[in-house]
């Protein structure tokens, strides 16, 4: 069985259709939530919407800003996981620190994560010996972390509540409690798939080795944790009244997140807005927006100026290292600037 779907998935490969659906999803996704966002922002008043944000509490957003920070905090256990996954235990967790938070931040806000995060990573992780193929990994397992905490949060979440995500997929409430159903049962048995003996994906040196059970469950956790705390910082900023109770926004959040995510849209804008505007329907729209624009500017905006300003200060540094190290080492120049900036590494570090 497993065969026939590994056969039948790389057939869609070299027919490229995987790419070509997932285009035309994500356009789909898209245009919808521009409909959607027409139909509701028409008759939206600016001046309230502003009015609206100067009146937000301090300390609303001091406590959400936390959150945001919590959250990103989470994010670099998705790093320091996958490095030790792959089995380099060397590499320390402020590198790991460094590669999950600007990789993350400026993903979201560029889009196309899988590529700008990439991209960043190996920067990063290139000066530590790490080759593409290893940064692959690491993306995966990263990734793997992510997904699992979704599935987790949206199948405890609409279980619980399944009100909650038929306000946006329009879905009788019976029909997604059931597929929340299907969402644990589906991760509990990959928990039991991979605790039975070691599990394997790929081929040659792309084959990646599944974390075993108990790491699976870890993965798990990390995942709640991070979402939690992102729900949380919307849910300091959403209007108090009417109060849904934070299940009913963290799965709205989450699944608004997701089809963000699926759009491929700079931080899934206008999806993702389009999504939490129709999952809470109930509240009043001007200090929605209020709250969704302040959340952007924490979540998106700032993290974002700060990775950017990380990463221009690491490559003036690492240049000027690079530099020291030409004029001190004879045939120095003859190596890549990446190895260079690596042997500088092992030295401060002793290793």
């Amino acid at each position: 069985m497993l065969e026939a779907i590994r056969r039948a998935i790389s057939l869609l490969r070299q027919k490229q259709i995987l790419h070509k659906l997932g285009v035309v999803i994500s356009v789909t996704v898209i245009g919808i939530a521009c409909y959607v966002l027409y139909h509701m922002l028409r008759h939206i008043n600016a001046n309230e919407v502003i009015e609206a944000i100067k009146s937000t509490e301090p300390h609303q957003i001091v406590l959400a800003a936390l959150f945001v920070a919590a959250g990103y905090f989470t994010l670099t256990f998705y790093d320091l996981f996958a490095v030790r996954a792959i089995g380099r235990a060397d590499i320390p967790y402020r590198v790991n620190a460094l590669a999950a938070f600007t990789s993350y931040s400026i993903g979201h806000n560029v889009g196309a994560s899988v590529f700008t995060g990439g991209a960043v990573r190996y920067r990063i992780y290139s000066a530590w010996g790490l080759n593409a193929i290893d940064v692959a990994k690491i993306c995966f397992l990263a990734g793997l972390t992510f997904w699992l905490g979704n599935a987790a949060v949206l199948g405890l979440g609409i279980a619980f509540h399944p009100e909650a995500a038929a306000a946006i997929d329009q879905l009788p409430p019976w029909f997604n409690r059931m597929a929340a159903f299907a969402i644990i049962v589906g991760l509990v048995a990959y928990v039991v798939w991979v605790w039975m003996q070691p599990r394997a994906v790929g081929r040659g040196p792309w084959t990646v080795v599944l974390p075993g059970g108990p790491l699976t469950l870890l993965q798990i956790v990390i995942g709640i944790v991070d979402l939690g705390f992102c729900a949380l910082a919307m849910y300091v900023l959403v209007p108090d009244e009417p109060n849904l109770g934070f299940v009913v926004v963290a799965v709205i959040f989450v699944s608004a997140t997701l089809l963000g995510f699926a759009s491929h849209s700079p931080g899934g804008l206008g999806v993702f807005d389009a999504a939490m505007l129709v999952g809470l329907w109930q509240m009043d729209r001007e200090d929605l927006l209020a709250g969704m624009l302040l959340f952007r500017v924490l979540y998106y905006l700032a993290p974002f100026v700060i990775s950017v300003i990380l990463l221009t200060f690491r490559e003036v540094i690492l240049g000027a290292r690079i530099k020291r190290l030409r004029q001190a080492t004879p045939g120095l120049d003859a190596q890549p600037a990446h190895e260079a900036a690596y042997v500088r590494e092992r030295r401060d570090t002793g290793a």
